[in-house]
């Protein structure tokens, strides 16, 4: 949706709102525009820096073989050429609409075949669409998808990756413990949880309470920095709440609309995948669109090792 049209949605809603909340939100939208006119850009050719230790991408919701997977994965594929990455953290809904295994060649293995030869290598979760065939079981095993199981980690460098089944039959009594210890022993300077399910969202779902007072309290002990998932297929980056950004990449092959909260700093159903650029003291944060523009960039601090 281009500003525009989001300024016109957004004034026709004023009269329901408080006032105060109207000031606010007027401050925070022309913030926005400032922003989007200095990050709005082609990708160019970006060099490493030297101080640059991982690069990576993030996607969601994209298994549907369709126009919309393939537009977003000519754009990923863009940004490969110009800034090379080898990681991609898949966040659900791998293969639609039931999880068929059978559909991975039309889902998987062609969209992505230019960053699959480039040696890119993909590491999922399973969303609520790929549980409904062996309740996930299959795509677990698939290779291509690097899962060590329903819940894992890895790491990368100083980042270390958690990933979660959030699907309402997850194993969740188990994979708490199982987070929490994880947390707990890591060392790395960065900490990455995924899932499918949001836990902070504007979009048709709305956050989930319940992930908020699970999650959010280990977030905050451990020292996560970033949450990322899919499910509600837009873009939306958050403030740092209590230290952990929390960022949804589901606009991966479709979309839908979204709204802003309070602790939104960028929200947008445009196609899209988020990039990430890891250094020492910081995660700098850029979303693409299929137009191969950045149209939102946002810095995730860390404590310096």
């Amino acid at each position: 949706m281009n500003l525009k049209r989001r300024q016109f949605l957004f004034s026709s809603t004023l009269g329901a709102i408080g006032t105060g909340f109207v000031g606010w939100m007027l401050n925070h939208q022309n913030h926005q525009s400032a922003e989007i006119s200095d990050s709005t850009a082609a990708i160019a050719a970006n060099p490493p820096k030297k101080d640059l230790l991982l690069r990576f991408v993030s996607v969601a919701d994209t298994g549907t073989g369709a126009k919309g997977q393939y537009a977003v994965a000519r754009a990923m594929n863009f940004y490969h050429k110009q800034n090379p990455y080898d990681l991609v953290v898949l966040a659900g809904d791998n293969i639609y609409n039931n999880g068929e295994i059978e559909k991975i060649g039309e889902v998987f293995e062609r969209p992505y075949q230019g960053l699959l030869k480039q040696g890119v290598k993909f590491q999922a979760c399973l969303g609520n669409h790929d549980i409904r065939t062996a309740n996930g079981d299959p795509q677990v095993k698939y290779v291509g998808f690097n899962m060590k199981g329903r819940y894992y980690t890895f790491r990368r460098g100083i980042v270390q990756f958690f990933a979660l089944d959030t699907n309402s039959n997850a194993d969740w009594k188990n994979q708490l413990s199982w987070l929490e210890k994880e947390l707990s022993l890591s060392n790395a300077s960065a900490k990455v949880v995924f899932g499918h399910h949001p836990i902070y969202s504007s979009g048709q779902y709305g956050s989930n309470s319940a992930f908020i007072k699970t999650f959010t309290p280990l977030f905050k002990k451990y020292g996560v920095q970033l949450y990322i998932n899919g499910h509600e297929h837009n873009y939306e980056r958050t403030r740092a709440i209590d230290g952990t950004t929390y960022l949804i990449c589901g606009a991966g092959a479709g979309n839908r609309p979204v709204g802003r909260s309070e602790w939104t700093e960028y929200s947008t159903s445009d196609l899209s995948f988020a990039a990430y650029d890891v250094y020492k003291d910081r995660i700098e944060v850029r979303a693409i669109g299929t137009n191969n523009r950045v149209f939102d960039k946002g810095i995730i601090q860390l404590k310096s090792a």
